[in-house]
């Protein structure tokens, strides 16, 4: 597994929101920021930096994070400030971890990604779930070809 791979495969730290919400809930700037200890300025520079984080704007530019959004900043965050990538090197990271889950699967990987269909769907999607199942297939994909 690659440095890359295990860094989204860790699990999400579980943003710490305390205000009673839905975990599905829509959140503002200000609760992102307050739970994971990265200031707002940061989340607006990274939303130009990193094309794949797009909160929702509503009217008067006010920014709402889906839970998605939410994992996606843990995951940027991980990466750059855990793991030393660079704003670049992260979003190359990504890139390729979304592009893994894109790229057509070989006739030989069919049983597996049978499994993996029967598995049972998470409840919401997430972004630390998909990351988990492209290092899983790039692994089983790896074996196939050294094998």
């Amino acid at each position: 597994m690659t440095e890359v791979e295990g860094s989204l495969d860790q699990p999400a730290r579980d943003a710490a929101f305390a205000d009673g919400k839905d975990a599905g809930a829509l959140r503002t700037i200000g609760e992102v920021a307050k739970a994971l200890g990265i200031r707002q300025h940061v989340l607006r520079y990274w939303e130009d930096q990193f094309p794949m984080l797009k909160p929702l704007k509503r009217s008067g530019g006010r920014r709402y994070y889906r839970p998605e959004d939410v994992q996606l900043v843990e995951a940027i965050d991980r990466l750059v400030h855990q793991q030393g990538y660079t704003l670049k090197g992260a979003l190359k990271a990504l890139r390729e971890a979304e592009g893994a889950a894109l790229a057509p699967m070989p006739v030989a990987a069919a049983p597996v990604a049978a499994a993996i269909a029967e598995a049972p769907a998470p409840a919401a999607p997430s972004f630390a779930f998909r990351a988990r199942l492209i290092a899983l297939r790039t692994t089983l994909v790896n074996a196939l070809h050294e094998g």
